[in-house]
């Protein structure tokens, strides 16, 4: 595993949580839950590519 991926997840969580605190403060919960949902989804996509890779390398390994 690649340990750029966790910098890239831990940066995304810690924009995100900006973001959100920065929106409630001013009143805009709505779009505070739409970042925070945002952000889910680019690491979700993040970790599903990892994931895919490491089926790949799985199927090649046992020639499946």
């Amino acid at each position: 595993m690649n340990i750029d991926l966790l910098f890239k997840i831990a940066a995304i969580g810690i924009l995100v949580a900006v973001l959100h605190q920065v929106l409630v403060r001013a009143g805009r919960e709505d779009q505070a839950m739409m970042t925070t949902l945002a952000g889910l989804i680019i690491v979700l996509t993040l970790v599903i590519k990892e994931v895919s890779g490491l089926f790949s390398t799985v199927r090649t390994m046992f020639n499946l």
